[in-house]
């Protein structure tokens, strides 16, 4: 066991960023026995506390306050959907066997911050985990497939979300239209000559005029109104 988190910590350096703190939420004892040796086997990381269910992973991120909640979809009491919609001020990251299109829609719209399969490697997932805190998102390539393939909105649902593209400034849609291509704040930073600071200023901005609570959102936003299509740049 300590030769295997000593590797892990080989390959996955200290962040000199603040302690990740993160609530798991899985109601297989196995598989968060598993992400936890993997997460808290890296200084950077924190696990606060443990959910078997929907319900309880809510309290527990009412309670602790963390950064990040791992969380899976089919669960008791309450699933990760619908505890992901009622949990405020954690970002969310998905973690589950499915990657069937309803799930993944379902979880973007509900505020998920990112979707990973759990077939996704130890590496991958603490590469998530530290991109979700750091205000990126993460979805595997399996997800981002689905997600540039998803059905249009409703026209009632468009006509309100146009309205408030319309609020944007003409850097706030360049800036939408790049962070959907993929690009992180780096990337973004980098095309329009501008600083980091500044694009998560912007991000920022986009974010509170379009009522959404996370960059995916803003994402999946972009695709369901045409904003951009997929292969697009």
């Amino acid at each position: 066991m300590k030769y295997f988190e000593s590797k892990l910590r080989f390959h996955f350096p200290k962040r000199e960023n603040k302690l990740i703190k993160v609530v798991i939420a899985d109601d297989q004892p196995l598989m968060r026995s598993g992400f936890r040796m993997i997460l808290e086997a890296q200084e950077d990381i924190k696990v606060v506390a443990e959910a078997g269910d929907g319900a309880t992973a809510v309290s527990l991120c009412e309670t602790y306050h963390p950064d990040i909640a791992l969380m899976d979809i089919r669960m008791p009491i309450l699933d990760g959907l619908k505890a992901t919609r009622q949990i405020k001020d954690t970002k969310v990251l998905i973690l589950t066997t499915f990657n069937l299109d309803e799930y993944v829609i379902g979880a973007l719209r509900a505020g998920a911050s990112g979707f990973l399969l759990k077939a996704a490697t130890p590496q991958e997932l603490v590469r998530s985990v530290r991109a979700v805190a750091a205000g990126d998102a993460a979805l595997a390539p399996e997800i981002t497939r689905l997600v540039l393939e998803m059905v249009r909105v409703p026209q009632q649902d468009e006509v309100i979300a146009n309205r408030a593209i319309e609020g944007l400034s003409a850097r706030e849609m360049e800036v939408l239209k790049l962070l959907a291509q993929g690009m992180s704040n780096s990337e973004v930073a980098e095309r329009l000559f501008v600083s980091e600071t500044t694009v998560k200023s912007h991000v920022s901005h986009l974010l509170a005029k379009l009522g959404l609570r996370d960059r995916v959102q803003a994402v999946v936003m972009a695709y369901e109104l045409g904003i951009i299509r997929p292969g697009e740049k």
